[in-house]
């Protein structure tokens, strides 16, 4: 599989990553509780293939269950082939921001967790989780995680944004090497700072390019309040046809086109999934013409676009 420069950290990325969420919790459309997951052997069976066919860049975080614990015994005796990411800790509690004087402590608490869990003494890229505004201003974080990098804990800092403003705020702070933000066909709110995160030379992972899997088969028969959604879903299908021959084809070729972006990070918890993976990261990706037309079908309304309030509501069920 080719790989990318991950912005200017000089650490090279297959253009696919795995997330390992899936396999480390119950999570994803129809995926209700642990019976419904991989079982953890074959759990490394799936990560030692991803190795063995191509892929080097493994996204995980303390709050993904047992994902950490895997991927530390997947990866026994692989760790100078593989690129780790993890993200810390939430922050907060009850809404409110740790204070100050707890901050340095509760993240290096935090890395420890993920290193003893990982089974490794460094972490290619620590990244901060659900960076809001507040905690993207906050100097002490910032402060932790350059101290990090220095005594070579870390070899890259990131950040992982929800909002295209957090997004931007990220990239003009210069604190952060690495932003892992959600971008696909449906939203495409964050690719208005891809050029400024490449003058910057802050690397780009993009998530959610699936739009937690709506952007495939489980784009249909969606419940009465996502018919707008489900009839755009469907309009991807003049796009559809021997380059890309299915809408998750489509869509992660999509976010591939961009030459600012490092890798696309694709959930996988099945053999199935990481063929597809493998297969469309193929290097024949969008030329300006199609590019131009596949951004043009961006959903209206992507404010609407928020799946935490759609599940909430019991829309995804």
């Amino acid at each position: 599989m080719k790989k990318r420069p991950l912005g200017n950290t000089g650490i090279e990325v297959s253009e696919i990553a795995f997330g390992g969420v899936e396999i480390g919790m119950p999570y994803g459309i129809g995926v209700e509780s642990t019976d419904d997951m991989l079982p953890e052997a074959d759990a490394v069976y799936l990560l030692h293939e991803a190795v063995d066919k191509g892929i080097n860049f493994f996204d995980t975080a303390r709050l993904y269950g047992e994902s950490e614990s895997i991927m530390g015994k997947a990866f026994s005796g692989k760790r100078k082939d593989i690129v780790l990411a993890t993200k810390c800790r939430h922050f907060r509690q009850e809404g409110k921001l740790l204070p100050d004087n707890m901050l340095k402590n509760f993240i290096e608490s935090s890395l420890q967790e993920s290193l003893n869990a990982l089974k490794t003494d460094y972490l290619d890229v620590f990244m901060l989780h659900q960076a809001d505004m507040e905690i993207l201003r906050n100097p002490v974080i910032a402060d932790t995680f350059a101290g990090l990098k220095e005594k070579k804990v870390i070899r890259a800092t990131g950040a992982s944004t929800y909002s295209a403003e957090e997004t931007e705020l990220a990239i003009e702070t210069g604190n952060w090497d690495i932003i892992q933000l959600p971008f696909n066909l449906m939203d495409q709110r964050h690719g208005q700072f891809f050029g400024k995160a490449r003058e910057n030379g802050v690397g780009l992972v993009i998530r959610s390019v699936l739009l937690k899997g709506l952007l495939s088969d489980r784009g249909k028969n969606l419940h009465p309040a996502l018919a707008e959604v489900e009839n755009h879903i469907a309009g991807y299908s003049t796009l559809i046809g021997n380059q890309f021959p299915d809408l998750p084809t489509l869509a992660t070729q999509f976010a591939l086109s961009f030459e600012e972006v490092s890798s696309v990070l694709v959930g996988i918890d099945k053999l199935d999934y990481l063929y597809k993976a493998l297969a469309t990261a193929n290097g024949q990706y969008m030329d300006e013409k199609m590019l131009k037309k596949a951004r043009e079908l961006v959903y209206p309304d992507p404010a609407f676009l928020n799946l935490p309030h759609w599940d909430k509501m019991g829309w995804l069920k």
